[in-house]
This record gives structure tokens, C-alpha cells and sequence, in this order.
């Protein structure tokens, strides 16, 4: 009888996009992308029109480096539902990445103009980045600060207002900014942080600084480019 109940619970959920689109943002949120995916694409296939399954499933391929085909998903949810602030912003990333500036731009200031949009911050921070890339540095400060603005506990916020600071060789600032964002990130994630930190202390005629936070990060340094970097940093301060 057991058995008999769970099968039917079993075969009630295969066709309940609810239960399949919970199922995928399970495993997203758990980093397995590859089974969010298949159960995204179950929701959807169950109901052609939903729209968080098909946003979701464009953050899916964006995480897998898929930029097509989360700019495909995107599209499609947007068309069911134009009013969805986070796939327009998660529209404009996939846009940005494929060179597609202008129309990355115009997705994120889409988001912003929603005025029920809670994650602003990330639409602000993305336009930093796109007018860091364009090479527009005061008006990418500007919207760096406006992301620390709306959510001042945002790491990737300060971090790109340090690196915005240091292309202005404003290093005081930068220093500032890098050390704002290792308050607010967890201690597993900050090497990047601590590395531009620490050249930004070695621009701001600070080597011994400079040194200290090196030497502490370079046995958890995995990425063999920026190692290579600390090993020269390191014997220029030498």
C-alpha cells in the first residue's frame, strides 16, 4: 500500500511544473546546473508560459557560460512577461558578454526603472562594469556607487568601485573600497579582493602593506596567472 501511495505521489509530481521548477531551483541554488536544466526544461515543457522557469533556465546557461541560449530563454520569458526586472537584467549580462553593449545597457536601465525591482544594486553594478569596459570611468563610478548606495553590506560593489578608483589612480580611495568589501565576504572568497588590495597598496607607495597581504593569500591562490603575478609584485618589492 506504501509503495502503491508513493507511486502515485511519484507520477503526480511528473506532471506538476511547480514540483519540476522547485526541483530546478534546488539544484541551482546547489550548484549542480546540469539537473537544474533538465528539471527547468520539465516545467517548461509542462507549461509553455511560465515564466520564472524560463528566466531561471536562462540563469542556468548563463552559469554554464551558455550566453545564446540564456539570451534565447530570456527573450522568450520576457515576451510572456515584459515586466520581469530580473531577466532584464540578467538579459543585459548575457547581451555584455556576447559585445553587445548597447543593447546590454538598455536592458539594464529597463531594470532600474522598475520601481519594484529589489535588486538594483546588481543592474548598477552591471552598468559600472559595461561603462568600466567602454572606458567611461566617472560614469561608471557613478553607478558603482549608486549599487554600494542601495545595499551598502555589497561586496562586488565596492570591489568594482576600488578597481574603478585605481584606473583614476585615486589609490587612498581604492584602498578604502577593496577594505569595505573583505568586511562584507565571506573569508573562502576573498583572495581576488585581498590580490587588488594589495597591488593597490603597492601603487600607493605601500610595499611592506603590499607584501603582508600577498604572502597571506598565496597558498590559496589556485589560478596559475595571478600567482605568477604575486611572484613578480613580490621581487619588485624585493
Amino acid at each position: 500500500l506504501c509503495a502503491s501511495s508513493q507511486k502515485k505521489i511519484e507520477k503526480a509530481r511528473m506532471k506538476d511544473p511547480q514540483y519540476q521548477y522547485n526541483m530546478g531551483l534546488f539544484y541551482l541554488n546547489s550548484g549542480n546546473i546540469n539537473e537544474a536544466i533538465k528539471y527547468l526544461n520539465a516545467a517548461i515543457s509542462l507549461n509553455p508560459r511560465y515564466d520564472v522557469a524560463l528566466y531561471s533556465l536562462g540563469l542556468a546557461y548563463s552559469m554554464k557560460g551558455n550566453f545564446e541560449e540564456a539570451i534565447r530563454r530570456c527573450e522568450a520569458c520576457l515576451k510572456i512577461n515584459p515586466n520581469l526586472a530580473d531577466a532584464h537584467n540578467l538579459l543585459g549580462t548575457a547581451y555584455e558578454e556576447k559585445g553587445l553593449l548597447d543593447k546590454a545597457e538598455q536592458e539594464f536601465r529597463v531594470a532600474i526603472a522598475d520601481a519594484n525591482y529589489r535588486s538594483k544594486e546588481l543592474a548598477y553594478y552591471n552598468l559600472a562594469k559595461l561603462y568600466t569596459v567602454k572606458n567611461k570611468l566617472d560614469e561608471a563610478l557613478l553607478y558603482a556607487d549608486k549599487s554600494v548606495e542601495i545595499k551598502n553590506n555589497f561586496p562586488m560593489g565596492y570591489n568594482l568601485k576600488g578597481m574603478i578608483l585605481e584606473k583614476l589612480s585615486r589609490y587612498k580611495e581604492a584602498i578604502e573600497n577593496y577594505e569595505k568589501a573583505l568586511v562584507y565576504i565571506a573569508k573562502d572568497k576573498d583572495v581576488d579582493i585581498s590580490f587588488n588590495l594589495a597591488v593597490a597598496y603597492f601603487n600607493n607607495n605601500e610595499p611592506s602593506k603590499a607584501k603582508a597581504i600577498f604572502m597571506s593569500i598565496y597558498s590559496r591562490v589556485t589560478d596559475t596567472e595571478m600567482k605568477k603575478k604575486i611572484d613578480d609584485y613580490l621581487k619588485m618589492i624585493k
